[in-house]
């Protein structure tokens, strides 16, 4: 159980970054990654002996947030809450931010999934396909959907230079 806490205290933040990425609220990434710690936690030794628990870890984050079936779990990318104190934006960027996390919002889990193991992660189309359980086509295709929706929902991103 040791080198399952040692794992959490360094790589706690990543992943729970990455739950944030993938649900776009604290809530709900809080929920996601504790019930992926819970049940990584019971198979710490086959997880750790596999070579790249981090991956791992994200890959049973993607599975958990798609058997979540309830609408009420699902709170994706929410703008609806107003931080207690308002501070100021200097860098002139947090319209982008907004409209970027709106149009966001309105895309399928599965969208955002891809757009985010790809542009944030960096993570090449083969790796997404199989943390995805899709092929590479699928990975192609959801990526140029999203991307597509994006330019929809959101064409001020591209007037503003954020291509």
């Amino acid at each position: 159980m040791k080198g399952f806490q040692e794992f959490v205290t360094a790589r706690g933040h990543v992943l729970s970054r990455t739950a944030f990425l993938l649900t776009g609220d604290h809530h709900a990434a809080a929920d996601l990654l504790q019930e992926t710690l819970v049940k990584a936690a019971a198979r710490w030794r086959r997880i750790e002996a596999g070579g790249n628990p981090e991956a791992y870890l994200r890959t049973m984050m993607l599975n958990q947030l798609r058997s979540w079936r309830r609408p009420r779990r699902l709170v994706f990318w929410s703008t609806a809450e107003v931080p207690e104190r308002a501070a100021p934006d200097s860098s002139g960027h947090s319209d982008s931010r907004v409209a970027l996390a709106r149009a966001l919002s309105r895309l399928g889990p599965r969208q955002r999934a891809v757009l985010y193991l790809r542009f944030y992660e960096d993570l090449p189309e083969a790796e997404i396909a199989r943390q995805l359980q899709c092929s590479v086509g699928t990975v192609k295709r959801h990526t140029h959907d999203a991307l597509k929706r994006l330019r929809e929902l959101a064409p001020e991103l591209l007037e503003a230079g954020h291509e």
